[in-house]
């Protein structure tokens, strides 16, 4: 439910406006002058503020200046008895929405506040898209392992040198995949990313070298691959071990001519692509077991980067964690909660079998079902999704403002429905048939949740 803060010093007019307002199922609040509206303003998070111009004490054009100053994108409506084109322009000049004379039209009123309301969500949706898709998050720590790899992405991104990524699922390789585009001369093109591990065998040699309309019986129409669609760029195989055998001999020849072929085409394509992959399996134990091919290795692995476990680097554990509460707490618009000295150690004693990425799911978590600060017992209480203990605790804590957050039971149902889906997803390293088949349902309904709870692989 929106919430309006009214200015205005006609108490007529307040009672006019809030009953109005609350009749079209809004949150009203209303006061009499500029001066108290500001500390209001301060104190709560309002959708909008209708503010008139003319009042005692404080000027509804200074209230305008000074609310803005304390929250930028929040939306103005000035109200005037005294409107002229001049005040509404010197009111839009100053960061106003929009200017209403009185008495103010009602049917004008209420298209004004649900514009007003749209854009102002417009605006921190488009800011959290911006923040999500502009930023490369930095490669944190400062442990030997870490600085290594950072030495490393110095001295090889500026090449063309293809790079081989290991290490265990979670633990940051597609990260250093990012930065090694990000530093490299080809950071103005594109990055192509394939998780080969969650394309069907059957399919993977169409994703990677397209296909021609009609070369097989879903081909409808044709389709440019990966390496084509990184022409000029990178292109990144995370989790090259799980590829066909087939589909290896095939990016194997890529390499070798830089060139590749349609499925069911002739035509050889020239591509001018930087290729780093990355895998969380033994290569060298894939290869004596006849499922990866050794020339392939040997093509890929001209520098190799090994990223080590969270647990091989535990003094980088509090750096990475408050730096995830920020940025969550950033995305969800809340204060930035402190993470206690005591929860930090609590933090490091821990297994981390997702590595980094769980790390970043328990920061999620904590986040969501503590208090202002987290504690050693908020971690104890809430870190292990899979703990009989955690759901107890809360179930039978005194946090009872973990559930004032849940409106109705369903809606309580479907946040844990949609951790647990999470979780099982990161612990397959998103691969939707395995998960599928670990949690006992179709393929086709896990689909359908991942769809419904917006579900993405984090980075």
């Amino acid at each position: 439910m929106a919430k309006i803060l009214i200015i205005d010093d006609e108490r007529s007019i307040r009672n006019t406006l809030r009953e109005i307002l609350e009749y079209e199922q809004y949150q009203v609040d209303d006061i009499d002058n500029g001066l108290d509206a500001l500390a209001l303003i301060t104190k709560h998070d309002y959708d909008l503020i209708l503010c008139d111009i003319k009042m005692n004490k404080m000027d509804g054009m200074e209230v305008l200046t000074e609310g803005l100053k304390i929250h930028p994108d929040l939306p103005f409506v000035m109200i005037s008895g005294h409107g002229t084109v001049e005040t509404a322009i010197e009111a839009s000049k100053k960061g106003a929405y929009d200017f209403i004379t009185k008495p103010p039209d009602l049917n004008r009123l209420l298209l004004t506040v649900r514009n007003a309301l749209e854009r102002k969500n417009l605006v921190k949706e488009t800011k959290v898209l911006k923040r999500k898709a502009s930023r490369t998050r930095e490669i944190l720590g400062s442990s030997p392992a870490i600085q290594k790899i950072k030495d490393t992405i110095e001295r090889v991104a500026p090449t063309d040198a293809r790079v081989l990524i290991t290490g265990a699922n979670g633990s940051g390789k597609e990260l250093v995949a990012r930065w090694l585009h990000e530093k490299s001369k080809r950071s103005d093109s594109v990055l192509i990313e394939v998780n080969c591990a969650a394309i069907p065998s059957e399919l993977i040699e169409s994703e990677l070298f397209g296909h021609e309309k009609g070369s097989f019986t879903s081909a409808i129409k044709q389709r440019i691959g990966k390496f084509e669609q990184a022409n000029g760029g990178t292109l990144f195989l995370d989790e090259i071990g799980d590829m066909s055998l087939s589909a290896q001999a095939k990016v194997l020849r890529a390499l070798q001519e830089n060139k590749v072929t349609r499925v069911g085409g002739e035509k050889e394509i020239d591509v001018d692509v930087r290729v780093i992959a990355a895998t969380n399996k033994d290569l060298q134990k894939e290869i004596e077991a006849g499922n990866f091919r050794m020339d392939l290795f040997h093509r890929l692995s001209v520098i190799l980067i090994h990223v080590p476990q969270l647990t091989e680097r535990k003094e980088d554990i509090p750096l990475i964690a408050q730096s995830f509460c920020t940025e969550i707490c950033n995305d969800y618009g809340m204060p930035i909660k402190e993470i206690t000295k005591q929860a930090m150690e609590a933090l490091k004693t821990m297994e981390w079998s997702g590595n980094i990425r769980e790390l970043r799911n328990m920061i999620e978590r904590l986040i969501i079902l503590s208090d202002k600060v987290i504690t050693d017992k908020d971690v104890t209480s809430f870190a292990n999704p899979n703990s009989m203990t955690s759901l107890a605790a809360i179930t039978k804590s005194n946090h009872t403002s973990n559930f004032d957050r849940f409106a109705n039971f369903q809606e309580y149902k479907d946040f844990v429905e949609c951790d647990f889906i999470k979780y099982k997803l990161e612990k397959n390293n998103w691969n939707v048939s395995k998960t599928a088949d670990a949690i006992d349902i179709q393929r086709s309904h896990l689909y359908s949740k991942i769809e419904k709870f917006g579900l993405k692989r984090e980075e």
